[in-house]
C-alpha cells in the first residue's frame, strides 16, 4: 500500500465531447483514477479513451477512469483519497457506495517545500481608513457587543436604534449588534472560556470598529472591563445604569456621540502589506477544489509576494491533507504545531464517539465530495503555494505576515469570528452549493466554483469562478481577477453579503462543545 501522497497537480485537462460544446469531464492528472462530471452525465454516454458511462452520473462528481478492485488505492488530485469498497467498472459513479476512508501514515517531510519568499515586482496599495494609532481598517462601524446573552437584547436594542438614521454620517458603514449565548456559569481556564474571551478581546480591538461598546448585565462571570484592554471602547452595565430602559438610552447616547468623530475619517492609498484576509470555505461540492479554491489560492500567492497576510483555517477540513502545509512550514516547529492541533482534533472526535469523516456535510456529498481526505486536498488549495509563516490557537491575535494557519472547526461562522478576533480586515469565503453569510465588521465576498450556482444565487456571488470549468477563463486569469477585487472591496466596495446586510447574526464564538 501506498503512503505517501504526491502533491495536487495545478493543471487540469478538459475535454469535450465535441468541439463546439463546453468541456463535459475533467482530468486533474495523469495519474487519477477518476474524472469529474462538468455536467450530468447519461448511462451509456461515451466519453473518453473508449469510456462508457455505466450510471447516470451528477454533475460535480465522480468517473472511475478504469477498473477498480476491491480495495483498491483512489486517487484524485494525483493523492489518495480512499480505497473502493466493492469491484468497480471502468465508467462507473464513484461516490459513497464503493469509495470509503481507509487508514494511513503520513509523510510530512517537514519544510522539504519551503522556497524563498515571493517579492512583487510592483508594490501594490488600496484606500485604507488609518486609526490614530495606525491601525489599518477596511471599514467604518460602530460596535456593541454583550458580554453575556443576559444582555443580547439590551445590546440589539441599542444597535437598532440607528437602522436607517445614519444619513448624516455617510462614512459611517453602520452600528452593529454583537450577541451570543454565553457569558456566564464557569470561570476556570478552560479552552471554551477563554476561547469567548479572546473573541469578546479580538472584536472590541478591531480595527474596523471606530468605536465599541460593551454591554453586561452585571452579576456574569467574568471581568466586563478587562475585554477591552486598549480597544477604543466602554462598558455599560444594565444592573448598575437603571436597568433595561436607562441602558438602553444611554448606549444610545454613547453612540451618538461617537457618531461625529467616526464619520470624520477619510481613505488614503496604504500598502497592501497592512491587510489580512480571512479564507474560508462553506457549502462546498466537486467542483471547490478544482475551480475556486485554486484560483483563490493563486490570489493569496500574490497577496503573499506584496506583504500581505492570508488567514488559512478549518482544521478538520485539512484532515488526511496535511503534508501540503507540513512541507511548506518555515521551520520544523511550526510543523509541528499544526500537526498538534491535527491531533487533538483526532483525539477530541474520539472522545465524543465522532470520527472526522463525518465532516463532509450532506450537501458536500450531494455535491459530489465523498471522503474527508478529498475535501480537505480541495480545501488547503486555497492557501495557494507560499510558506506556512505561524500557526494560531483559536481567535488568538494574527502578527506574523504571509500564509498563516488559524485552529478552527469548520462549521463558517465558528470559524469566521475566530479569524476575525484575530484580526482578519477582508474575508474571501468560498462555495459550490451556495451559502448565504457575512461577518460584520469584515467584509465577506462570495466565490462561486460554478456558473450555475452564480445563475441559480445572483445576489449573493460576488465572483464566479465556473468560467474556470467553462473554459473561458484559466486559473491563474481568475486568481488575479480576485486578487483585483480584494483591493477593491478593502478600499470600500460592498460587497453582495454587505448589501444584503448580513453579518448581524454571524458573531460565533466556539465554546469547545461537540463539533468539527
Amino acid at each position: 500500500m501506498t503512503k505517501n501522497f504526491e502533491r495536487p497537480s495545478d493543471a487540469a485537462v478538459l475535454e469535450a465531447k465535441h468541439a463546439s460544446e463546453k468541456p463535459s469531464i475533467l482530468l486533474l492528472n495523469a495519474a487519477d483514477d477518476v474524472l469529474i462530471a462538468l455536467r450530468p452525465i447519461a448511462k451509456g454516454e461515451r466519453l473518453r479513451d473508449g469510456i462508457i458511462a455505466q450510471d447516470d452520473i451528477p454533475a460535480g462528481h465522480k468517473i472511475a477512469r478504469r477498473a477498480l478492485a476491491k480495495g483498491a488505492e483512489i486517487r484524485r488530485y494525483s493523492s489518495l483519497i480512499g480505497a473502493a469498497s466493492a469491484d468497480i467498472a471502468a465508467g462507473a459513479h464513484i461516490h459513497l457506495h464503493n469509495l470509503e476512508m481507509l487508514d494511513f501514515a503520513r509523510d510530512y517531510a517537514f519544510c522539504s517545500e519551503v522556497r524563498p519568499a515571493p517579492v512583487a515586482a510592483q508594490a501594490r496599495t488600496f484606500d485604507g481608513i488609518v486609526r490614530d494609532d495606525g491601525r489599518i481598517a477596511t471599514r467604518n462601524y460602530i460596535g456593541v457587543i454583550s458580554s453575556v446573552n443576559c444582555s443580547a437584547t439590551v445590546a440589539r436594542m441599542v444597535a437598532d436604534h440607528f437602522r436607517g438614521r445614519l444619513d448624516d454620517y455617510p462614512n459611517v458603514d453602520g452600528v452593529v449588534p454583537l450577541t451570543h449565548k454565553r457569558g456566564c456559569g464557569l470561570d476556570a481556564k478552560v479552552e471554551g472560556v477563554e476561547a469567548l474571551r479572546r473573541c469578546i478581546a479580538g472584536y472590541a480591538a478591531h480595527p474596523n470598529f471606530a468605536k465599541v461598546i460593551i454591554i453586561g448585565l452585571g452579576c456574569e462571570v467574568g471581568d466586563l472591563t478587562g475585554v477591552l484592554g486598549g480597544a477604543s471602547g466602554d462598558a455599560l452595565v444594565i444592573q448598575q445604569s437603571g436597568g433595561t430602559a436607562a441602558t438602553v438610552r444611554a448606549g444610545i447616547e454613547r453612540v451618538e456621540a461617537a457618531l461625529e468623530q467616526a464619520n470624520n475619517v477619510r481613505r488614503v492609498p496604504v500598502p497592501v502589506s497592512e491587510l489580512k484576509v480571512a479564507l474560508q470555505c462553506g457549502g462546498s461540492d466537486g467542483y471547490s477544489g478544482v475551480s475556486v479554491n485554486a484560483a483563490l489560492g493563486v490570489a493569496v500567492d500574490l497577496l503573499v509576494a506584496q506583504g500581505g497576510t492570508a488567514i488559512l483555517s478549518e482544521t478538520t477540513e485539512c484532515y488526511g491533507a496535511e503534508h501540503v502545509l507540513t512541507r511548506r512550514a518555515i521551520s520544523r516547529e511550526v510543523g509541528e504545531k499544526f500537526v498538534s492541533r491535527v491531533k487533538w482534533w483526532e483525539e477530541f472526535a474520539a472522545r465524543n464517539g465522532m470520527v472526522i469523516n463525518n465532516n463532509p456535510s450532506p450537501g458536500n456529498k450531494a455535491g459530489g465530495l465523498t471522503t474527508i481526505i478529498e475535501k480537505s486536498l480541495g480545501s488547503i488549495a486555497k492557501g495557494g503555494t507560499s510558506n506556512l509563516m505561524a500557526v494560531y490557537g483559536y481567535a488568538e491575535r494574527v502578527t506574523e505576515r504571509g500564509l498563516v494557519f488559524m485552529d478552527a472547526p469548520a462549521f463558517d461562522p465558528v470559524g469566521a469570528t475566530a479569524q476575525v478576533a484575530g484580526g482578519a480586515t477582508v474575508m474571501c469565503f468560498t462555495t459550490g452549493r451556495g451559502s448565504a453569510f457575512g461577518c460584520k465588521p469584515t467584509p465577506s465576498l462570495k466565490l462561486a466554483s460554478n456558473s450555475e450556482l452564480v445563475r441559480r444565487m445572483p445576489d449573493d456571488m460576488d465572483i464566479n469562478c465556473g468560467t474556470i470549468l467553462d473554459g473561458e477563463e484559466t486559473v491563474e486569469a481568475a486568481g488575479a481577477r480576485i486578487f483585483e477585487e480584494i483591493l477593491q472591496t478593502a478600499s470600500g466596495k460592498r460587497t453582495c453579503s454587505e448589501r444584503l446586510d448580513y453579518g448581524n447574526e454571524e458573531f460565533a464564538p466556539w465554546d469547545m462543545g461537540v463539533m468539527l
